[in-house]
């Protein structure tokens, strides 16, 4: 059997702020920006990487009120999925995602798992990792 991963999915309730974190922060570049019966779903994804998007959804969307509710709940929190990054230079990265003003949840540093890596929290409260090659 042969897959491959096209899409992922992360909870955001501003998709502005979303834009300016993933797209100008971490220069990932816009795929689809879809607007529908007030969701919108907004994709983005690294250049390198042209079959592979990062969708950035309207937390809750399209489930039962007490879900979306709890959901939202959660993400306020930072209690939801993220995503691991990859680079060549975990520290020029951390240094550029920094200056645009994101929450830092971990400064570069070499783990015992033998990689470098560093973390922010997106707008959202999503943790993204970022991890040097």
């Amino acid at each position: 059997m042969d897959l491959s991963v096209t899409h992922m999915f992360l909870e955001v309730d501003d998709h502005e702020a979303a834009l300016a974190f993933y797209r100008d922060a971490l220069g990932l570049e816009v795929r689809q920006d879809v607007s529908f019966e007030g969701a919108r779903w907004l994709t983005v994804g690294p250049k390198s990487q042209p079959d592979f998007g990062i969708v950035l959804q309207t937390a809750g969307v399209a489930r039962p009120d007490e879900d979306a509710q709890a959901l939202r709940e959660l993400l306020a929190k930072g209690s939801l999925s993220g995503i691991v990054l990859e680079t060549a230079n975990v520290d020029a990265m951390f240094d550029q995602i920094q200056a645009s003003g994101a929450d830092v949840l971990q400064e570069p540093m070499d783990q015992a798992f033998g990689k470098r890596d560093c973390a922010f929290r997106d707008p959202a409260g999503n943790e993204v990792r970022i991890t040097q090659r």
